[in-house]
């Protein structure tokens, strides 16, 4: 990459951004990337990268105040690419696996805010929790919001600007607000069930002796 610019140079550990608690090999971080932690918390380990993890300019890593939030954590498989001005919330708890594409501007999100009945103010309300979890070789398109909860299966991709509030199938393409599917890869189509290749028999059967 010698002849290539705007890709971080790989992180040695005196630059390893104070938060982030173990950086796997050949990761590249860009000195404007920002986390939002709890330093004092004693058990670290809750930000972890492996190995050739890119995180571009000004992404934001978030697991609050681990005095109130002890199941926050962000843990990042190989060969992952963050672009710019991601925000990667893991105060519910964030798994992405390895070979995972993240688009520009994208959020994952696994917190919220409860927000029925008294308090009117929702600055008063607590907030809710959800893990999200991004399986291998998937790819979030820019803009994307992922919602706690949610379980982005592998080799998935997830269309620009869509709104993730449900979980997605392997190897399908979701798209819209709120997310739907609306193909699948090619090649990687589910076969049908037995069940649903007998139940499309039987039908046949019955039309067959309406005639």
């Amino acid at each position: 990459m010698a002849d290539i610019i705007g890709i971080p140079d790989p992180v040695v550990p005196e630059n390893i951004p104070p938060g982030i608690d173990k950086v796997g090999t050949g990761c590249r971080i860009s000195d404007t990337v920002t986390v939002y932690t709890d330093l004092s918390h004693k058990e670290r380990g809750r930000i972890v990268l492996g190995d050739d993890v890119i995180l571009l300019d000004h992404v934001r890593l978030v697991t609050g105040d681990m005095r109130t939030n002890k199941g926050a954590f962000i843990h990042m498989g190989s060969r992952i690419i963050v672009n710019v001005g991601c925000y990667l919330s893991g105060e519910g708890g964030l798994q992405i696996e390895d070979e995972v594409l993240i688009g520009p501007g994208a959020k994952l999100l696994s917190a919220g805010h409860e927000y029925d009945h008294e308090p009117v103010s929702i600055y008063q309300h607590g907030l809710t929790y959800g893990t999200v979890t991004v399986e291998k070789g998937a790819w979030i398109g820019a803009g994307a919001t992922i919602l706690e909860g949610v379980t982005v299966g592998k080799g998935a991709v997830v269309g620009a600007a869509s709104v993730v509030t449900k979980d997605v199938p392997a190897f399908s393409v979701v798209a819209g607000n709120p997310a739907r599917v609306i193909k699948w890869r090619e090649g990687f189509r589910p076969k049908p069930s037995v069940f649903l290749r007998l139940l499309k028999r039987i039908k046949g059967a019955i039309r067959g002796l309406g005639s």
